[in-house]
């Protein structure tokens, strides 16, 4: 686990209301923070509103009420593009890279609003994910999931962000590819980006986040160090079953 910074959080979201259709609210009082260098784990059961949660900090969701703050500014309501240029990076669960397109070419697009700084943007990327430089030619498309995913992280990290929101990055992997996954993630927090995670994968979302959210019904349920929530009974009988108990 990293040594979560003693400073003012990076990214705070208060009260927040939102969903998709007008009159019915799918998050409905949700609180998150986010320190310097945290990984946060966000986990729950189906419909809880996970997905919506980050969504909504990334200007995807609209948000009915509550105020979420970047660095002490208010950024409710801004559009993702410029969330982006603030230094916040979204991955999506599902349709995250252009299949047709090569990985480089994947990476081109991430970097679209500074394509001059592709070079140096490009070989730090490949730092932290080398198979990608390797392959740089090869089209997205004939990749595995795994590597689809690595493309994604890759390609969102391409804008330099300091926090860096993920949607359900093992979703549809094998066990082995989840693993390599979550690797990248600790290894994307320790090069000083924080990160909030929705993860199916529950026991395996805590056992590597700093902290972690249980949302129920669209609000926190329970929260607490991933440790914590790992020894929790409630949040074992309820959300983990009898996996959280193979550590």
């Amino acid at each position: 686990m990293s040594d979560v910074a003693t400073t003012e959080p990076i990214l705070v979201a208060s009260d927040v209301h939102a969903g998709y259709l007008p009159g019915i609210n799918i998050l409905n009082g949700c609180d998150l923070t986010l320190a310097e260098n945290e990984i946060v784990g966000i986990i729950g059961p189906n419909g809880a509103g996970k997905s919506t949660l980050v969504k909504a900090l990334f200007g995807l969701v609209d948000i009915r009420d509550g105020e979420v703050t970047l660095r002490g500014d208010v950024i409710t309501g801004h559009k993702a593009h410029q969330l982006v240029e603030r230094g916040v990076g979204y991955v999506p669960q599902s349709n995250n890279v252009f299949p047709s397109l090569t990985i480089r070419e994947n990476l081109e697009m991430g970097l679209f609003l500074r394509p001059k700084r592709f070079d140096d943007r490009f070989a730090s990327v490949v730092d932290l994910f080398p198979l990608l430089g390797d392959r740089s030619a090869s089209r997205a498309g004939t990749l595995s999931g795994g590597e689809r995913q690595m493309v994604a992280m890759a390609r969102a990290l391409m804008m330099e962000p300091s926090v860096l929101l993920l949607d359900e990055p093992s979703a549809g992997l094998s066990p082995a590819n989840q693993d390599e996954v979550f690797r990248r993630v600790r290894t994307i927090r320790d090069s000083g980006v924080s990160i909030i995670m929705v993860e199916q994968n529950a026991r395996r979302c805590l056992q590597i986040c700093d902290r972690g959210y249980v949302l129920d019904q669209g609000t926190n349920a329970y929260t607490g160090t991933g440790d914590e929530l790992l020894e929790d009974p409630k949040v074992i009988e309820l959300y983990l079953g009898t996996l959280a108990k193979v550590r």
